[in-house]
């Protein structure tokens, strides 16, 4: 029953380490979207 715990919490360890990753992943395309966008838009003014 111990070895399943420990692999229970690898395991839960593992999706929230990945769920992290996708979340930061995101936001920085986000990230870099928005400012793709705004120079963009500034380049297009001039």
């Amino acid at each position: 029953m111990d070895v399943f715990m420990i692999a229970l919490a690898i395991m839960a360890q593992g999706m929230v380490g990945i769920f992290v990753v996708i979340i930061i992943i995101s936001l920085v395309v986000a990230l870099m979207g928005w400012i793709g966008a705004n120079t963009g838009k500034k380049n297009e003014q001039k």
